[in-house]
């Protein structure tokens, strides 16, 4: 027998076999390997709670407009196809990081208006937490009420994700309301849903004067002061 190489192709080797004997060459083909198989690149493997954080903290910043998709992956640190696999399209990332903000907003807030014995002390407590330490969080505002100027009443989806956080939120604060009333902290007379509407809305100012700058003990006083017209 006397072998050939054949040319290489791709890698590939083919080895022709003339067995002399028979008079007619026949080839046996055998497939060599000459290389290793390529391997694809896997994605980055990442966090994604992480991820989302950072992207809400983006969002609650800059707003859904405002916020490019190249803002978002610099900051969450993750690649254009990883976003996508993982979170959708850029709308779908903002709902998402939206519904993360009210949940554990409101979770604060509720864990503030229970935390003290005394129920209007704990309604104090809620609005003057409002008004946050840090001053690069403070001056984010909420990202609920930008959601709010932001898109108004003309997206469902995020009313959807506001009207369920207000149901939330309103039910704890009206039952802390009754039992002030109950323990005899609020003033005669004074009508609850009115006042919770008020505690709200006061929430919403406290948050707007927040982004916009204004002094911390300047926000504390409207706090106590809104307090102490329910006495």
């Amino acid at each position: 027998m006397v072998p050939a190489l054949a040319a290489s192709d791709g890698g590939l080797s083919t080895v022709r076999i003339e067995d002399e004997r028979r008079g007619s060459p026949t080839i046996l083909d055998r497939i060599v390997q000459k290389w290793s198989t390529p391997i694809m690149a896997r994605p980055k493997e990442f966090d994604r709670d992480v991820a989302l954080d950072r992207a809400m903290t983006v969002f609650w910043s800059k707003g859904f407009a405002a916020t490019s998709t190249d803002d978002l992956l610099t900051a969450m640190q993750i690649g254009r196809q990883s976003m996508y696999d993982s979170f959708g399209d850029k709308r779908r990332l903002y709902l998402e990081a939206l519904a993360r903000y009210q949940q554990g907003s409101v979770d604060g807030h509720i864990a503030r208006l229970r935390g003290k014995q005394s129920p209007l002390a704990g309604v104090e407590a809620m609005l003057a937490g409002v008004v946050a330490e840090e001053r690069a969080v403070r001056e984010r505002g909420c990202m609920g009420v930008g959601a709010v100027s932001e898109f108004g009443c003309s997206d469902p989806e995020v009313s959807r994700l506001r009207a369920a956080s207000e149901r939330r939120l309103r039910a704890a604060l009206v039952a802390r309301l009754e039992a002030a009333r109950a323990a005899g902290e609020l003033r005669a007379g004074l009508d609850v849903e009115i006042a919770t509407m008020f505690i709200g809305t006061a929430m919403q100012g406290l948050q707007v004067g927040a982004r916009a700058g204004s002094p911390v003990k300047a926000l504390r006083d409207v706090a106590r002061f809104a307090i102490a017209s329910l006495r």
